[in-house]
């Protein structure tokens, strides 16, 4: 049986380490609970301000037999540097002052009307680890899809073929989190990269432009991706979600597809492997290995939570991922 928890900092241990207050630390509570993808991603401090510099291994040195008396050739491993980018994403709410102090606990209250702003930069930050490409939006980080979409790419090994064609597909991800395999990032210095800032007693404009006092709050989250080894994450791709049956008997056959994925792991001991599907994909999960009879799908329990788990991995629900991606041609 794999050992679900780990003891890599997630964004809740490195902001609970870095907050006196504790008010930041509240704040990344809240976020995980929002989304459970926060309880796995692997956090380490930048070495640049606005990114973080990796070099990547590209190729393994080559061995040579050797005879007696016989001299062997020097060789050595092939790497790359790569930067990887952090994005920056931020909200500002702004609340009636008389509002909020009617309530009794002015902080509490804004918290609590906050969680609407946080969910918003939640649901962004996870649509941009899994399509935020730079090209197209430079403001964001590159996301997986934006790495893992071309089947003829050295990567590609890794993007499994789920048969699906057209531009109703869905994919399911296999992620080992790690410091050596794929990583969040956060700027150099910060808190996790995630910033609170009570602006206070402010004046705020209604929509016909007369002002009243109100509070105000600044939240600014800060993160990228880092992916230190391509070889841990897997790509199922091309699940046309429109074709799914309970019993696998037309479209994609999700037990086997995971099966093969978690096979392409170099090793599951190295990180954190977690599976990441979205609302459909688990519920046709689910019925296909109840009408499979298979027993590879069981209820763990993380840190006092029941977690639906393959094979002893986490399946984690991601809302973010679409079932409207187009599909990736495969030779």
């Amino acid at each position: 049986m794999r050992t679900l928890g780990s003891t890599r900092p997630t964004i809740t241990d490195v902001t609970s380490r870095m907050d006196k207050n504790g008010q930041i630390d509240k704040i990344a509570e809240l976020l995980t609970e929002q989304n459970e993808m926060l309880q796995d991603i692997v956090m380490i401090e930048g070495n640049e301000t606005d990114g973080h510099k990796t070099t990547m291994r590209t190729g393994l040195p080559e061995p040579t037999w050797r005879l007696l008396n016989k001299g062997v050739q020097p060789t050595k491993s092939r790497t790359a540097q790569v930067t990887d980018k952090i994005g920056m994403l931020e909200a500002r709410s702004e609340i009636d002052k008389e509002l909020a102090d009617l309530n009794g606990n002015a902080p509490a209250y804004r918290l609590s009307e906050d969680a609407a702003f946080l969910e918003g930069m939640n649901q962004e930050m996870m649509s941009t680890i899994f399509y935020g490409n730079i090209i197209t939006h430079p403001a964001r980080f590159h996301g997986l899809s934006a790495r893992y979409n071309d089947s003829t790419a050295a990567n590609g090994m890794n993007i499994i073929n789920g048969g699906g064609t057209g531009s109703d597909n869905t994919s399911i991800w296999l992620i080992c989190w790690g410091p050596n395999t794929v990583h969040g990032i956060y700027p150099k210095g910060s808190q996790a990269g995630f910033k609170f800032q009570n602006l206070g007693e402010v004046d705020i404009e209604d929509e016909n432009g007369y002002k009243f006092r109100g509070y105000s709050s600044l939240y600014q989250w800060k993160m990228g991706l880092s992916l230190r080894d391509w070889r841990y994450a897997v790509r199922i791709a091309n699940i046309d979600v429109s074709a799914l049956t309970k019993d696998a008997t037309a479209g994609a056959d999700l037990i086997d597809l995971m099966t093969e994925a978690i096979e392409l792991l170099p090793s599951e001991t190295l990180g954190r492997p977690v599976f990441y599907c979205n609302r459909t994909i688990r519920t046709y999960l689910r019925k296909q290995i109840r009408n499979a009879k298979n027993v590879n799908i069981t209820m763990e329990e993380v840190a006092g939570k029941k977690v639906v788990a393959f094979d002893g991995i986490p399946v984690r629900r991601c809302d973010a991922l679409l079932s409207t991606e187009t599909a990736i041609t495969f030779a």
